[in-house]
């Protein structure tokens, strides 16, 4: 009993503020939605649509930064610092040259990206201006998205939750002035949005950077980190991050994929997705910090060589998930009716945004349970690649293919198509059952 005491104690030390920090991130998508919403339909299906850039940008990061975070909650748990730098300095240069890539595609191709993403003349035309500007603040999060996954990697959760939480708050006051044009500001609407982005990244970078030289005493985080070499640790990376990114960026890419589905479909069917979808991630935070936490608690009991009770972890979290993830349905049942209340949206809008909102409900639990086990203790125990498998089956040969098909071929409504889209989890549901009960997962990556 004592011991259960104390690991909850450990893992609401962790989850709290995880699920603070992705509120947070939300929380900036949501003032976008909501204060865009009030510009009107157009300008909010612009900066969701180009908001995917953003997004694929963020998953890439996202798998490198999980990839490293597998490696570095095991050797943390060996308590061997100097590998943890050397990794740090491997994913620090990879995800400067993508944020870089992605920059310098974004601000020469614009147009080309909003071709792809809508049919409408001046949704596209907003969004070309949204991606000129919001471009500017891609390399910044590249640099500090490494920086905080690694403290969180070793248990060091609450430095992200502050940061985020100031840029927040900086995000939302600028959004609004340079938005609506309040008192000597100018009126900029998406463009204002872009900008609220930039200078919140910018003001990230600059309490990273003070965080690193005045209260980080774990490891020697600086641009020398970026020239280390180690052959072995480096050949580890690939092997455990790879797989990670490959299944990021096919999950990005095909959500992406959907949101142009949808997107083709007219700016109607785009804006009640942009707001189903920021409901979507609201409903799932404090279960996507369980996943977190779960990968960061089960990769250091496998790194202390305790197996055991790393599969003992993997239980307790299961049960934590599934409380979590009925709850998240819970409120997007509750938000339902004031979303459709606040937005102002034409009424087939509305009619979409309804239907979405019930199919949502169910989704998010098994999503939820699913993130778990795949994100949280399948690469907690150095098992990245099945998760990769998974994508290629349930989201794109389930909600690309088939999406694509229910929208172009058999030319359903919006609101079954998009039905059609969230098959993917339930594709994915007993796959993932099969492989946990196999413990095949558990796998020590250290040296």
């Amino acid at each position: 009993m004592n011991e259960k005491k104390e690991f909850y104690k450990r893992v609401a030390g962790l989850v709290i503020p995880m699920a603070l920090q992705n509120l947070m991130n939300v929380a900036v998508q949501s003032a976008d939605v909501v204060m865009l919403g009030r510009v009107g339909e157009k300008a909010l299906s612009a900066a969701s649509l180009g908001g995917q850039v953003n997004f694929i940008l963020s998953l890439f990061l996202f798998g490198l930064t999980s990839g490293a975070s597998v490696l570095c909650a095991q050797y943390w748990g060996k308590k061997d610092q100097r590998s943890i730098e050397v990794i740090t300095g491997i994913c620090l240069r990879f995800s400067l040259l993508i944020g870089l890539g992605i920059t310098a595609f974004t601000m020469a191709f614009p147009g080309l990206i909003m071709h792809i993403l809508t049919s409408d003349t001046q949704v596209r035309s907003l969004g070309i201006d949204y991606l000129r500007a919001v471009c500017l603040s891609y390399l910044l999060m590249a640099f500090t998205s490494v920086y905080l996954n690694i403290m969180r990697s070793m248990e060091r959760v609450v430095v992200s939750t502050v940061i985020y939480g100031a840029s927040l708050v900086i995000n939302i006051i600028v959004n609004a002035f340079l938005i609506f044009g309040i008192g000597p500001f100018p009126e900029l609407g998406v463009v204002g949005a872009a900008a609220g982005t930039v200078i919140a990244r910018l003001a990230e970078c600059g309490m990273v950077l003070g965080h690193n030289k005045w209260k980080n005493g774990l490891i020697n985080f600086g641009w020398k980190l970026l020239f280390v070499k180690n052959k072995v640790l480096f050949q580890d990376f690939m092997k455990i991050s790879g797989p990670v990114i490959i299944n990021e960026v096919l999950w990005g890419i095909g959500m992406s994929a959907t949101a142009a589905i949808l997107g083709q479909l007219g700016s109607e069917a785009a804006s009640a997705n942009a707001i189903v979808q920021v409901v979507r991630q609201l409903s799932t935070v404090v279960s996507f910090g369980i996943a977190s936490a779960t990968a960061i608690t089960v990769g250091k009991a496998i790194g202390e060589g305790k197996k055991d009770l790393a599969k003992e972890y993997g239980k307790r979290f299961v049960k934590l998930v599934i409380i979590s993830g009925l709850i998240g349905s819970l409120i997007v049942l509750a938000v339902r009716p004031v979303v459709m209340a606040v937005m102002e949206l034409t009424l087939v809008a509305k009619g979409y945004l309804s239907f979405m909102m019930f199919l949502m409900a169910a989704y998010v639990c098994l999503q939820a349970f699913n993130t778990l086990i795949v994100v949280g203790i399948f690469r907690g125990g150095g098992d990245t690649r099945y998760g990769m498998v998974l994508e290629i089956i349930g989201l794109w040969g389930g909600s690309v293919i088939m999406g694509s098909i229910a929208a172009f071929v058999l030319k359903l409504s919006v609101p079954w198509v998009f039905a059609v889209i969230l098959l993917d989890e339930y594709i994915k549901f007993p796959l993932i059952i099969y492989r946990y009960r196999t413990y095949k997962w558990l796998q020590d990556v250290t040296r």
